[in-house]
C-alpha cells in the first residue's frame, strides 16, 4: 500500500510541476504578445504624428502661414 501511495504522490507532484512549466510558458507568450502590441501601437502613433505634421505643414504652405 505504501508503494502505491508514494507512486500517486509522485505522479501528483510531477503533474503539478508540468502544469507550472506550462503556466510559465503561457505567461512568457502573453508577455511577448503584449510587448509586440505595445511596439506596434507606438509605431502607429509615430506614423500618425508624422502624417498630421505633414498635413499641418501643407496647410501652412497653402495659406502662406509658413513664411
Amino acid at each position: 500500500m505504501a508503494d502505491n501511495s508514494q507512486s500517486l504522490s509522485y505522479q501528483a507532484g510531477e503533474g503539478k510541476g508540468q502544469a507550472q512549466v506550462k503556466k510559465d510558458d503561457l505567461m512568457d507568450k502573453a508577455s511577448n504578445i503584449a510587448q509586440s502590441a505595445k511596439e506596434s501601437c507606438q509605431e502607429a502613433g509615430e506614423q500618425i504624428k508624422a502624417m498630421t505634421q505633414g498635413a499641418v505643414d501643407a496647410v501652412k504652405d497653402a495659406t502662406g502661414m509658413n513664411k
